[in-house]
């Protein structure tokens, strides 16, 4: 492990009037932008009079917030400028994208970047024009912020993207804006625990900092009316130590404003340099370090801070009104034109810029330089610094498979022994996420190598069961914090994982719709370099919940996922433990994407040697030869095809009905690994030609699909190929109970038995032939399920099954054993 770097240490000081009054003409200079963004599209400077022509048609964007936003982003450039610390701006409240964009403007970042924006009166045109304008920049701080890595549109993982950012990162600091409306969602209010999961010692520093600006879009917010004892024994409660600051609501002199602020933020970062200072000295005499309490900030300023008092008689600064767009009709009435005309000239821009329209000289040295500016942190562009992952040889990992179906194996087990190796050969930049299920989804073997990080308290036995005060495995019972550590651990340039329950990772749903649409933008901008994937591993699925029940057993998120980018989205089924491993590899090396991979864990035949596991999963589907009966050169009369492991068990289960009983009739099994296989080549880029379809699945032969999830989806998927009507498809029907796997399967009509009849109804000429084939089939399901109800268990017939009588009968028994699920 390399050694941790040393926390900055420059020493700081009070600020003078001087760097005060720069700090606060930089301040007042990115409020004027800020606004312009919101009105202007043409006289940048106001060095004419201003006009209705001069004023955007459609006013869009949101004031209240930003003038916060900017003013913290001044204290904090202060704070990196004096004490040489290595930072970013990560903010929650959903519509500062003004004050974000201005501040990186005044950087010079933004001029980097986008050279078309430049650093004079005509970049500044081009910066107000596009803001919430067609073709342009959106109102959030989206990816096309320079130093963004969060885009708050959806509030609720400030906090969450901020510690994700600093795991592993010992000398940054995230100044981190919760805003009052953003704590009240779910996510946040969970998010203040992640100090637990903070180690002094290997991780970096988050400072929130609670803006209470006071109200939401039409209310107030909860936290700015609870008084200051209440809020503080909140955060105490959360293991912070709080740090208030009110500021703006009478006519205090500006610079005092700032003198007392730039005192708070001092005192909270002399806190965390005694804390790391004290972290670092642990470290040296090989100490663990105690759970600090970090301190935070909360900051109160009026909303719609330095803006109109009132418009038209009814107050505005400090009220809801100034959360959008105070003056809607700028351009439109004389009354409103003077005051946006009064309001852009109270920060003074001919203070502020040059001749050219360029920030002053004295007021830009208010900022960092380099790397060292909050907008051009390396870390920020994640891409930028990610260091590919060392993999071990998957194939290493591999199970033996004498012959189809001839080991048993759980294959998310199986997995995990690769993914201890993975963790050890990366001990600084993979972690694997989940929300207290790494065991219970059989990745135990990664605790051979690594602990769960733990900074909360340790009883005795703890350490025997793998707390500890570092660790690469981050669990906490919360889908979104997991989600939201994941992102931000990617978006600053490193590798990571998430195991999940398949029915649970729905709680995530917005998240990753937030990280998905995150990627498809960021694919379009050249200066963003591509992130590791965005990993999943949804184990505890739909088809073995029969201890846990209904409430379980949802295989939805696929569903959800596949509306995404079609270049975004990657979704795989692996059958058994050896193409999970290849399908893994595949996934850990891969950039840009959303992986979704389901894997049971419980179980169950491996079908493919390695060197087979691996061509099928290149391929992403394939004919099954061995499964199937069809003749070489003729067309198949019948087509079993299979997505999922349980899926891939009772088409193979089916297929071998049919070879007993109908040993004529010519069928063709396919398994299909990569689910975007089945669209159109036109509609994704794994998806498949018109005529490579027809090559796996025939030309007119029914197709009788066994899916994992919902049905209607394989439909939707291939609809464009399915000319014919020809897919019949098996799969969840939102039929289910605690029951056990087989009467699972049967409750949904997706079992053996009624796929063969599926087969006898669809082929033609099979109907009248092999009527007492399919009133056995009709008659054996109802046997079956009389004797789960009787004994509790499965029929023999089910839990013995084995596709080859090569395989010894007790690796029947073991592939149906389906265990408890201890979650």
């Amino acid at each position: 492990m390399s050694p941790t770097p040393a926390w900055p240490d420059a020493p700081a000081s009070a600020p003078s009037d001087t760097d005060l009054t720069r700090l606060d003409a930089w301040w007042r200079a990115a409020n004027y932008l800020s606004v312009g963004q919101i009105y202007l599209k043409d006289n940048p400077l106001l060095r004419k009079p201003l006009q209705r022509e001069h004023v955007k048609p459609r006013l869009l964007g949101h004031w209240g917030t930003t003038p916060g936003l900017t003013f913290l982003y001044a204290h904090a450039n202060r704070a990196v400028v004096q004490r040489g610390l290595h930072a970013m701006y990560i903010t929650g409240p959903g519509h500062g994208g003004p004050g974000l964009v201005a501040s990186t403007y005044l950087e010079g970042t933004y001029s980097e970047v986008y050279p078309a924006v430049s650093e004079d009166e005509e970049g500044m045109r081009r910066l107000f024009t596009q803001f919430s304008f067609p073709g342009g920049i959106p109102s959030h701080v989206a990816p096309e912020t320079p130093g963004s890595i969060h885009e708050g549109g959806e509030l609720g993982y400030a906090l969450s993207h901020a510690y994700g950012a600093m795991f592993d990162s010992p000398d940054q600091i995230a100044f981190t804006v919760v805003g009052d409306g953003e704590a009240e969602t779910g996510p946040l209010a969970t998010s203040w625990h992640s100090n637990k999961f903070v180690n002094p010692q290997q991780d970096g520093v988050v400072l929130p900092i609670l803006h209470l600006n006071g109200y939401k879009i039409a209310n107030p917010t909860v936290l700015a009316r609870i008084g200051d004892e209440e809020l503080e024994a909140l955060m105490r409660g959360y293991g912070h130590e709080p740090l208030f600051f009110e500021g703006g609501f009478d006519d205090e002199d500006p610079l005092e404003i700032h003198r007392r602020f730039a005192e708070v933020l001092d005192t909270a970062l002399d806190r965390i340099a005694e804390i790391k200072a004290q972290a670092a000295e642990d470290a040296a005499a090989g100490r663990e370090t105690d759970r600090p309490a970090w301190p935070m900030i909360v900051l109160r300023t009026p909303k719609g801070w330095t803006g109109p008092k009132e418009i038209d008689g009814q107050r505005t600064e400090g009220s809801w009104r100034s959360h959008q767009v105070p003056l809607t009709s700028a351009r439109d009435t004389d009354e409103h034109l003077a005051d946006l005309d009064a309001w852009l000239r109270s920060y003074r821009p001919e203070e502020l810029f040059d001749e050219e329209g360029k920030l002053a000289e004295e007021i830009a040295a208010a900022a960092p330089t380099g790397s060292l500016r909050m907008s051009a942190n390396p870390s920020t562009n994640g891409g930028a610094v990610l260091t590919p992952l060392r993999l071990p040889d998957f194939r290493e990992h591999a199970v033996d498979v004498p012959v189809p179906g001839g080991s048993v194996s759980e294959a998310t087990k199986v997995l995990g022994t690769w993914l201890r190796e993975v963790v050890r050969e990366n001990p600084e930049t993979f972690r694997i996420f989940g929300p207290d299920e790494t065991a219970s989804n059989r990745l135990q073997a990664v605790y051979e190598v690594t602990d769960k990080q733990w900074n909360a308290e340790l009883e005795e036995h703890d350490r025997a069961e793998h707390l500890a005060r570092a660790g690469r495995v981050m669990e906490v019972l919360s889908e979104h914090q997991c989600q939201g550590w994941l992102e931000g651990y990617l978006l600053t340039g490193r590798h990571g994982m998430f195991s999940s329950y398949e029915a649970f990772i729905h709680i995530v749903d917005s998240m990753v719709n937030q990280h998905a649409k995150w990627l498809k933008v960021t694919n379009e901008i050249e200066w963003r370099r591509p992130l590791a994937s965005l990993n999943y591993l949804l184990s505890s699925h739909v088809w073995r919940q029969d201890h846990n029940g209904f409430s379980h057993q949802d295989p939805g998120f696929i569903d959800h996922m596949v509306n995404k980018k079609a270049e975004i989205v990657r979704v795989y089924l692996p059958p058994d433990a050896n193409t999970l491993l290849s399908v893994y590899d595949h996934c850990l090396r891969s950039r840009q994407y959303v992986n979704v991979v389901v894997a049971g864990k419980q179980p169950n035949p491996n079908w493919l040697s390695m060197d087979e596991a691996i061509l099928h999963c290149t391929r992403g589907l394939g004919i099954w030869e061995w499964a199937g009966t069809e003749r070489s050169g003729e067309e198949p009369e019948v087509v079993l095809a299979a997505a999922g492991d349980i899926p891939t068990i009772e088409v193979l289960a089916a297929a071998k009905i049919l070879r007993e009983e109908i040993p004529d009739l010519r069928v063709r099994v396919v398994n299909v690994v990569d689910l975007m296989r089945l669209q159109d080549d036109t509609e994704h880029p794994h998806g498949l030609s018109q005529r490579a379809f027809e090559g796996y699945f025939g030309t007119e032969a029914p197709v009788v699909f066994a899916y994992h999830g919902y049905p209607w989806l394989i439909h939707r998927l291939a609809y464009r190929h399915d000319r014919l009507g020809r897919l019949h498809v098996r799969g969840y029907k939102e039929e289910g109970t605690t029951t056990t796997p087989f009467d699972m399967l049967m409750l949904n009509d997706t079992d053996r038995y009624h796929l063969v009849m599926d087969v006898i109804d669809r082929v033609d000429g099979l109907g009248t032939r092999y009527a007492g084939l399919r009133q056995r089939m009709v008659d054996t399901r109802l046997r079956c399920r009389a004797h789960a109800y009787e004994h509790g268990e499965d029929a023999p017939e089910i839990t013995q099954w084995r596709w080859s009588d090569e395989v010894d009968a007790d690796l029947g028994a073991a592939a149906a054993d389906t265990g408890g699920d201890n979650g």
